[in-house]
């Protein structure tokens, strides 16, 4: 895998397409897929980037952009802010801080981008998606668009996919060492 986009260009890594209707299906009608990454479910895979014992940080299954790492607490929330003491939510932002930065120190970032997306109707865990946009990403494949699943997603080698996860994890854990 390359350690970054290639000249900048995101559509340089291999892509493969995605069934848009059957991820909507699974996101409304499944079980709640961070609750099942963390009780070892293997039709739940993801690429642990992080881990404590409030919050974990793994690689975007469906990935647009290389990198797109999701941060979320450990247990089952479903309110950006209202299920959080202050203490609680200001954690998991630091968390977010540092992901953020690790991706930064590890991938080419013009953009990083940090959303907490999801519904009440699909995706209800509360969760954090921190993706770094490299550079060259023409505009109208930036910002939403860059999530869209129109182009595919990144389509690589579960080694390699590990691999990243373990770079990153070690810079965010570099980061969390020196704070404490």
């Amino acid at each position: 895998m390359p350690d970054s986009y290639p000249a900048g260009d995101a559509d340089a890594l291999p892509r493969t397409s995605i069934d848009a209707a059957a991820y909507e299906r699974r996101s409304r009608e499944g079980p709640c897929f961070i609750c099942e990454l963390l009780a070892g479910n293997p039709d739940y895979p993801h690429d642990l980037v992080w881990a404590d014992d409030d919050a974990v940080a793994f690689l975007a299954r469906y990935n647009t952009l290389l990198g797109h790492t999701l941060v979320a607490p450990r247990a089952h929330r479903e309110q950006v802010t209202g299920d959080f003491r202050i203490e609680e939510y200001l954690r998991l932002q630091r968390l977010v801080y540092h992901v953020g930065e690790a991706l930064r120190q590890e991938l080419p970032t013009e953009r990083l981008y940090i959303l907490s997306l999801g519904s009440q109707s699909g995706n209800r865990h509360v969760h954090w998606h921190v993706v770094p946009l490299p550079p060259g990403v023409p505009y109208d494949q930036q910002q939403f668009g860059a999530f869209s699943f129109d182009r595919g997603v990144i389509a690589l080698r579960d080694d390699e996919l590990a691999a990243l996860a373990r770079r990153i994890g070690a810079h965010v854990e570099a980061m969390q060492s020196s704070e404490r």
